[in-house]
C-alpha cells in the first residue's frame, strides 16, 4: 500500500529528520512509536502529501504522495492531533465532506458516534475537545479508506472512551486496510497495534509484527536480573526483563519494555531483525 524508497527529509540540512529511509507498509493496525522530535508527525505528513521528500520517494498505491493525486486522496484519510472543527452541525459536516470518499458508511458513523455517546444533532462548536475528537475518529473510520492515519488519537479521551476507541478500531479493521496510529500512549493501544514501527532520528529502528518480535526477544518477570539482558527494570513483582530469545520460548510482548529495549540497543536490534521489513 505504502512504499518508501531512499527517502530523505529535513527542515534544516544540518539536522535531517529522515535520511535514505526505505520500507513498506501493508495491511495491519500499525503502531508508530518514537521519542519526541524524531519525526512521527512528519512521517504522516509525508505519506499524506502534506510534506514533500527532499530526496527519494513516498508512494501510496503507486501514486507519489507529494502530487496529492485525487485517486490517492480518496483512498487515504489523515486525522491530525490538533484540528479546527467547523461551527456547523455534525450532520452538515458529514454531508459536505463524506462525498469525497466513495466507501463512506453513514450507518457505521452513526454506530461509532453512538458508541462514543456523542449526539449527532450537536454543533461541532458546542462540543468539548474530547467530543470533537471522538466525532472525527468516528468519521475517519466510517470513511472506510484503505489507509487511515491517526496522530495521537487517544489524547483528550477519558478512560472509558479509550476502551471504546480500541473496540471501534478493531471492528472497523479488515485485512485490506492499513491503519497507522502515531502515539506516545502505548498502554492505551497495547492490545490493538500490530505491526510496530519504532522511529529514531534519521532512521527506522523496527518495523515488525508482534510474532516476529517475540520470536527474537523474550519478555519475562524474574526474581534476578540476568547479566546478558538487553533491558531490565525493577518492579514490585521482580525484574521485568527483555533478552534475546535464544531458545524460541513463548512470551507476551510489553510495548513499553520493547521501546526502551530498542532505543537503548539500536545496533543489536538492527542486527537481530536484519531490517527484513524496512
Amino acid at each position: 500500500m505504502i512504499t518508501i524508497n531512499n527517502l530523505s527529509f529535513y527542515y534544516n540540512k544540518k539536522r535531517p529528520v529522515f535520511e535514505n529511509v526505505s520500507f513498506n507498509l501493508r495491511g495491519g493496525i500499525y503502531g508508530l512509536l518514537g521519542e519526541n522530535g524524531v519525526g512521527k508527525t512528519t512521517f504522516l505528513h509525508l505519506i499524506s502529501g502534506l510534506s514533500f521528500p527532499k530526496k527519494g520517494s513516498c508512494k501510496v498505491f503507486e501514486n507519489e504522495s507529494a502530487y496529492r493525486n485525487p485517486n490517492m486522496l480518496k483512498q487515504l484519510f489523515f486525522l491530525p492531533e490538533e484540528f479546527n472543527a467547523p461551527s456547523i452541525p455534525i450532520k452538515e459536516f458529514i454531508k459536505y465532506n463524506s462525498v469525497f470518499y466513495p466507501h463512506f458508511s453513514e450507518v457505521q458513523f452513526d454506530t461509532y458516534l453512538n458508541d462514543f455517546q456523542v449526539e449527532k444533532d450537536r454543533k461541532m462548536s458546542e462540543l468539548s475537545f474530547g467530543q470533537k475528537k471522538k466525532t472525527l475518529i468516528a468519521y475517519a473510520l466510517a470513511l472506510n479508506t484503505p489507509i487511515t492515519l491517526l496522530d495521537e488519537p487517544t489524547n483528550g479521551l477519558d478512560i472509558p472512551s479509550k476502551s471504546q476507541f480500541r473496540k471501534i478500531v478493531s471492528s472497523a479493521f479488515d485485512d485490506e486496510k492499513c491503519i497507522l496510529i502515531s502515539t506516545h500512549q502505548v498502554r492505551d493501544l497495547e492490545s490493538l497495534i500490530d505491526p510496530i514501527i519504532i522511529l529514531d532520528r534519521n532512521q527506522v529502528l523496527l518495523n515488525n509484527s508482534i510474532e516476529e518480535i517475540t520470536q527474537k526477544l523474550l519478555f519475562s518477570l524474574t526474581p534476578n536480573k540476568p547479566e546478558d539482558a538487553l533491558y531490565w527494570e525493577q518492579t514490585m513483582q521482580g525484574y521485568l526483563i527483555v533478552e534475546e530469545n535464544k531458545y524460541k520460548e513463548e512470551s507476551t510482548l510489553n510495548i513499553e519494555a520493547l521501546f526502551n529495549t530498542v532505543v537503548n540497543n539500536k545496533k543489536r536490534i538492527k542486527e537481530l531483525f536484519n531490517n527484513s521489513n524496512l
